[in-house]
């Protein structure tokens, strides 16, 4: 016992227990421990709100007015999403745009820059990325009865019911698909189907420029689940199996070392150069996905042979619009206005060698093509001038990229070109083809190019047959252009001139001579009272005329007859 009480009072002593505080002798709650508990509620409770970000307005469609997950430039120049512009064709219906215009839905081109670009932004602003409407175009099969702006309204609207959810309801094969459980679903689908590709690889066949009428998706892709959707390949993505030489060039292509990358290259343009059934089994989308990259290359031999490459691949008509249609034409056009004077040469020569092609000739304009090309006509190398010269003219065949050539200036250039005796001929038939528009005739009168015409018809250069055809096809051209045209060739003696040329020209030339000649005198009576020389004075006064007296519209004949 002694022991035990010796125990507690050492206990005692060494922790004294502390008097126990009552509620009002605890010590007051301080301003700062307040403020302290405030900020832990706030910190642990409450939770930040979410900005709701407004996308720009480049990044909207302008039919649905919801963001792009496939946004395509169409040959006005447009972006649309492709669903939008899928279901607009086929409920055969224009949209009319804010600006007042209609855009053209008859050629559509992948804009790779605008779909990067709306990536980028829902990921910086944590917006989850559009979703492309893969039923969008099976909705717009409805009564033709319903108008058409309301059914492109409903039709595109994001809140839209899925198609499998609408079928299902009547659809055997989907009550089939419901009555069993998912995974037993899955497992019929994996079992029977290609197997699902994950949606985050792509292919240089997914960046393919559209072709005008889309293909519809088989039954059995529109009726399976959501969660087993997959993109069905396209007909570039189904090549056959790879021969021995594109695995040895692209397994050197793949190499680290600039050599074996050389020599590649040097054998790839060498298979390339005279055989024809090698261009074809070349021109796959593995090799054009690697020459895209080595375009750009910064060591000159290699950007040298991956252009003569692509120069090489372009020649066989089959493979034009692959190239076109798998991104080439953008790293090209950055060549032609940066690259060295050799690699803008082979540039020069792969956009005329693809500009052969109809269905290339918008795409190339849209993308930017024209202006570049414009510059390599004042450049040293004769092969980059003539080729770009070519590659002009058969761009011009197309309204829209004439629209553009006017507006970036040409007629100036090319006439600067004629006046300085620099491949007149071929700069003649490219003014025949800026004359077959309302725009280009304007341009080319401003511009003062009857006068210098009638001068070069009456010189002696006349005497060579291919520029004085012509010639007088730039005229006819221009004979389109009403009152003003009439105005401006009688001030300058065309009359006497084109008789001239009607007695010594060829069989073409005379017939275009008599054509215009006719045009000229169809409406003496009515131009009597004209006074001439006040209408050549009022710059004005000539537009307006030319305006009110235009002959035929956007369709008349150009030089391409020649």
């Amino acid at each position: 016992m002694e022991i035990q009480q010796a125990l507690k009072l050492t206990i005692h002593k060494k922790w004294p227990s502390s008097p126990k505080k009552t509620p009002k002798d605890s010590e007051p709650i301080t301003t700062t421990a307040t403020s302290k508990l405030k900020w832990k509620k706030i910190f642990f409770h409450t939770k930040p709100k979410p900005k709701i970000q407004t996308p720009p307005e480049e990044f909207l469609c302008p039919v649905s007015r919801s963001l792009m997950s496939d946004p395509v430039i169409v040959s006005s120049g447009h972006s649309f999403e492709r669903s939008s512009v899928e279901a607009c064709k086929n409920l055969n219906f224009a949209p009319q745009l804010p600006d007042g215009t209609t855009p053209d839905f008859s050629t559509l081109i992948p804009n790779l820059a605008l779909k990067s670009a709306i990536l980028k932004w829902c990921h910086t602003t944590h917006t989850p990325p559009p979703l492309p409407h893969n039923n969008l175009v099976q909705q717009t099969s409805i009564s033709p009865d319903t108008p058409n702006t309301n059914l492109v309204q409903t039709s595109i609207s994001p809140d839209i019911v899925p198609t499998e959810d609408k079928l299902s309801d009547r659809d055997p094969i989907l009550d089939s698909l419901d009555e069993k459980p998912p995974s037993s679903n899955l497992r019929r689908h994996a079992e029977t189907d290609v197997p699902i590709r994950p949606t985050h690889l792509y292919t240089s066949s997914e960046e393919s420029i559209a072709t005008t009428s889309a293909s519809t998706p088989p039954f059995q892709l529109a009726t399976r689940p959501s969660c087993c959707y997959y993109s069905s390949p396209s007909s570039s993505e189904i090549e056959p199996a790879a021969t021995p030489e594109e695995e040895e060039i692209m397994e050197k292509l793949k190499s680290p070392t600039q050599n074996i990358i050389e020599e590649a290259l040097l054998s790839l343009r060498k298979l390339t150069r005279m055989r024809e059934e090698t261009r074809v089994q070349l021109c796959t989308p593995r090799i054009l996905s690697a020459l895209r990259s080595l375009v750009m290359s910064k060591h000159v031999n290699v950007q040298v042979n991956a252009l003569a490459s692509v120069v090489n691949l372009s020649l066989e008509k089959s493979n034009k619009v692959k190239i076109v249609r798998s991104g080439m034409v953008p790293p090209l056009i950055e060549v032609l206005k940066f690259g060295s004077p050799e690699a803008q040469e082979h540039c020069a020569g792969a956009l005329f060698s693809l500009s052969l092609e109809d269905d290339n000739k918008t795409a190339i304009g849209v993308l930017g093509g024209l202006g570049p090309l414009l510059q390599m006509l004042r450049v040293e190398s004769e092969r980059t001038r003539h080729d770009s010269a070519l590659a002009l003219y058969h761009l011009s065949l197309v309204q829209s990229n004439r629209s553009k050539m006017v507006k970036l200036g040409s007629v100036p250039v090319l006439l600067s070109m004629v006046k300085l005796g620099h491949m007149t001929g071929r700069v003649l038939l490219i003014l025949g083809n800026l004359g077959s528009g309302s725009d280009g005739r304007a341009a080319m009168l401003d511009a003062g190019v009857v006068e210098y015409l009638v001068g070069l018809l009456s010189g002696p250069d006349s005497a060579t047959g291919s520029v004085r055809e012509s010639c007088v096809a730039v005229m006819y051209a221009l004979s389109h252009g009403g009152l003003r045209f009439k105005a401006v060739a009688k001030a300058a003696g065309l009359v006497e001139v084109l008789q001239k040329v009607e007695k010594v020209g060829s069989e073409r030339a005379r017939h275009k001579v008599r054509k215009i000649l006719e045009m000229m005198r169809a409406k003496e009576v009515e131009e009597e009272d004209v006074d001439w020389e006040e209408l050549l004075d009022s710059g004005l006064g000539c537009r307006t005329w030319g305006r009110l007296g235009g002959g035929l519209d956007e369709s008349s004949a150009n030089s391409a007859e020649f």
